[in-house]
């Protein structure tokens, strides 16, 4: 006795349940259930026959019944006493829990190693996406003094200038500009290496807030 259906949205994993299951599980009978039916479509002005759906009795007669979706299901049951809605939506959730799908099990070894494969294959196409991001994310949070410059109007050159008044370039190193460890420790930048090799001191968006404070407080721009 097939008491719970899937509609013709069933390709969509649609759940119904038939007005048959509703009477097992409140106790009524079932065309009184049917009767209950009928009073909701109407007051919602729906077509029953698109929920109507054929069932053969014990003595192999065609009778009908309802196939409802859960909106319809909760609806219906509003005017029940609390214990028969509990019964009915404890149903719906259970049927529900079927509908999820489940992750494969290999059954062999043969399976648990193409399973295997097939993860490791995703991951390795992944990797490109990872390393692209990783560079987006280093690139959106770290930035150069040209970057900074523009952000106050004024040129690279200058804004280095400035910042060897105060002391956040080593002045050891020629030919280069490095950070003081200072600078560093301070969370306010890092020094990177480019594809070519070099070092390359960038500015993290705190260095970047300090250099804009440091030189605005100091009337410098």
């Amino acid at each position: 006795m097939n008491q719970i259906a899937f509609s013709e949205q069933a390709k969509q994993q649609t759940l119904t349940m038939s007005t048959r299951l509703v009477a097992e599980l409140t106790g009524k009978e079932h065309f009184n259930v049917k009767r209950d039916c009928d009073v909701m479509f109407k007051e919602l002005q729906i077509d029953a026959l698109k929920f109507e759906g054929i069932y053969l009795d014990s003595m192999n007669r065609q009778q009908t019944e309802y196939l409802l979706p859960k909106d319809l299901v909760e609806t219906l049951i509003t005017g029940y006493s609390i214990k028969l809605r509990y019964q009915v939506i404890q149903r719906l959730h259970e049927l529900e829990s079927q509908l999820q799908p489940r992750p494969t099990i290999p059954q062999t070894y043969s399976e648990a190693l193409q399973l295997a494969a097939n993860q490791a294959r995703q991951l390795e196409l992944a990797a490109p996406k990872v390393e692209y991001y990783d560079k987006i994310v280093e690139r959106s949070t770290l930035l150069n003094a040209s970057q900074v410059a523009q952000k106050i109007k004024i040129s690279a050159v200058k804004l280095n200038k400035l910042l060897d008044i105060f002391d956040v370039y080593h002045k050891g190193v020629k030919r280069a500009r490095l950070f003081q460890q200072w600078f560093i420790d301070k969370g306010f930048g890092e020094v990177k290496q480019t594809e070519l090799g070099f070092s390359q001191p960038m500015f993290t968006t705190k260095g970047e807030a300090w250099v804009i404070e440091k030189l605005t407080s100091e009337g410098l721009v």
